[in-house]
């Protein structure tokens, strides 16, 4: 697989032709991947990581911690964002979202260093559904998409398609990293890009979930997290 290594230099790209492991085991490394990540979307801006905390990170005492998940951002630098959840890298998806903003909106968003989404859909609605008034977040079909609390539009839950198949089978081997698929042939949205890395899973309680990206090396200080609120 020929991929293009994003995090080593924020200098000019080089191409690896033979077979290569990827050592994401490193935090400045991952934080490197994720920075050029982002330059290499919106070049015009500059990447300065935040200390800024959020209010929304604290959680309650009755919030359950613990489980760990892969969370896979994807999609065309000119096209629409996508994000799957998984167990881990190489199993099916336990969500997929269609975000409706394209890559690049997000890159910007993350240029700060600080990204939080927010997922809202209405309890009524959600549960006219369903006789089942538990019914879990990851069946919710539409959400409400905010944007470090700006609404930027909605998010769509889809099943997975043939071309997300794959995406999901070239990035099979990677557990945490960000760079750009060699995809043939190529489209006219642009590099297909991605970022994924570990998210630990936080249920406040049936109507409440959240996602808050692992730095390696289990160092603090949240650059991105995912909430999912039935209000």
């Amino acid at each position: 697989m020929r991929m293009i290594d994003l995090g080593n230099q924020r200098g000019p790209l080089y191409i690896i032709d033979t077979p290569t492991d990827i050592d994401c085991g490193r935090e400045v490394r991952f934080r490197r991947s994720f920075r050029s990540l982002v330059e290499c979307m919106v070049p015009c801006c500059g990447f300065q990581p935040s200390s800024t905390t959020d209010s929304s990170s604290t959680d309650s005492e009755s919030s359950h911690h613990g489980s760990t998940v892969t969370g896979t951002f994807f999609g065309y630098r000119r096209g629409r964002i996508n994000f799957c959840l998984q167990d881990d890298s190489k199993s099916s998806p336990l969500l997929l979202l269609e975000f409706a903003v394209p890559t690049s909106y997000l890159a910007k968003e993350m240029q700060h260093g600080l990204l939080r989404i927010t997922l809202e859909c209405d309890r009524v609605r959600s549960n006219s559904q369903s006789n089942n008034s538990a019914r879990s977040l990851f069946l919710v079909p539409v959400w409400s998409m905010y944007c470090n609390g700006r609404k930027v539009g909605f998010a769509v839950r889809r099943q997975m398609t043939e071309s997300d198949a794959a995406v999901f089978k070239l990035m099979q081997s990677v557990s945490v990293g960000a760079g750009v698929l060699p995809v043939s042939p190529k489209s006219e949205e642009g590099d297909l890009m991605y970022l994924r890395a570990s998210f630990e899973r936080v249920i406040g309680s049936v109507d409440s979930e959240s996602f808050h990206m692992i730095n390696p090396g289990g160092s603090s200080g949240q650059e991105l997290s995912i909430f999912f609120l039935r209000s």
